[in-house]
């Protein structure tokens, strides 16, 4: 949360625990997941005062079992507990019986699975299955690529001219010819999708961080500056599908960047837009979303793209927009816009965000409106 004095806003009362009921449901079917923390505290108990029995590394495969108000009970070999949420994220297409046979079939898919058909306007190849990887070369919409292997949802490819690389899977139709009825609207579909934001640079800011924990939860103690670097992960992970290329102003928990650094990343990189992530909290009994602008001109036309994915449901109602004098803001050349996704200082609000669900839901709104706003 970025403390100030808000606009009046009149809030309505609010519902109770229906919406834990999807997490709840989720958790019954056990999956697969990777730690992204340096180092995960594993407890006794789903609560953060709870004993520790363990630590998982950074990079750690594990077999989620239960969920509990954001926790996630957790085996990896001998060791099983409860570690936080937010520093899980789920394996595509892995399930808990698979994950032990995940390397025999990365294997398997290595020799080759056919050709495919790119179905994106431009789809960057880098040099390795994930968005860290550098940009080696790229693709354009109808090109023929031979499938190598897949993994985590990329596949390692090469190109009609001997280019070898891995690209974003849900990009590729197969099949070996263009022509055909089906790959053609597929390509349509999903190049249409991608267009709006496939050549765009965005800066996704988590706030807070490091020795500034943000607001603190009132009922569960959970940290903002964790929920907004989470939340960041998944707004990346859904935009780098989309085409786009992130930045992101911290990628740690210990990161610590001046509001200055933040908004000079952006700048630097010669961004298309900047969009900063926050958790509220107030003294009053209020709930929901709320996104702030600057500017009149681009800032509020990005804002107001962003807020109305937002109020069209993911779990916590969008208190609309509000103007805001903040640094990131003001002293932003790009068109920016800071989101509040829910008040820690509300219960209600609290256990619904500290779910992985919402902040996918979160995220994917922040995503699409921002395809909105380049169309």
């Amino acid at each position: 949360m970025i403390k100030s004095i808000h606009k009046a806003i009149l809030l309505a009362g609010i519902a109770t625990g229906a919406l834990l009921t999807g997490s709840q449901a989720d958790a019954l079917a056990s999956y697969t997941a990777k730690v992204y923390a340096s180092s995960l505290t594993v407890r006794s108990e789903p609560a953060a005062g709870a004993s520790a029995v363990g630590s998982l590394k950074n990079g750690a495969t594990v077999t989620v079992t239960d969920e509990q108000h954001g926790w996630m009970k957790v085996r990896s070999g001998s060791l099983t507990g409860w570690v936080a949420g937010y520093y899980l994220k789920k394996t595509e297409g892995s399930s808990a019986s698979s994950a032990a046979s995940s390397s025999v079939s990365q294997a398997k898919s290595s020799t080759g699975s056919g050709t495919a058909i790119v179905t994106a306007d431009s789809l960057r190849i880098r040099g390795g299955p994930g968005t860290g990887y550098a940009v080696t070369g790229s693709l354009k919409a109808n090109d023929k690529v031979t499938i190598l292997a897949r993994q985590d949802g990329w596949a390692r490819i090469r190109t009609s001219a001997g280019e070898v690389g891995w690209v974003s899977g849900q990009y590729l139709s197969a099949g070996g010819s263009s022509s055909g009825v089906t790959t053609a609207s597929a390509a349509s579909t999903s190049s249409k999708s991608a267009s709006r934001i496939g050549s765009k640079l965005i800066v996704i800011d988590a706030g807070h961080g490091g020795s500034d924990p943000g607001m603190l939860g009132t009922t569960y103690n959970t940290m903002e500056k964790d929920l907004t670097l989470q939340t960041a992960f998944y707004v990346r992970d859904y935009l780098t599908a989309k085409g786009a290329e992130v930045r992101m102003t911290r990628t740690t928990a210990s990161q610590k960047p001046t509001l200055a650094r933040r908004v000079q990343i952006g700048h630097s990189a010669g961004a298309d837009a900047f969009v900063s992530i926050h958790y509220n909290s107030s003294p009053k009994n209020v709930s929901g979303t709320l996104t702030f602008f600057y500017s009149e001109s681009d800032d509020l036309r990005l804002a107001r793209a962003i807020e109305n994915r937002l109020g069209q449901g993911i779990g916590l109602k969008s208190n609309g927009l509000s103007y805001g004098n903040y640094h990131i803001l003001r002293e932003n050349r790009l068109p920016a816009a800071l989101v509040e996704l829910g008040f820690l200082s509300n219960p209600y609000d609290e256990a619904i965000v500290r779910t992985s669900s919402y902040q996918k839901k979160a995220a994917k709104a922040i995503a699409d409106g921002l395809a909105d706003y380049f169309k």
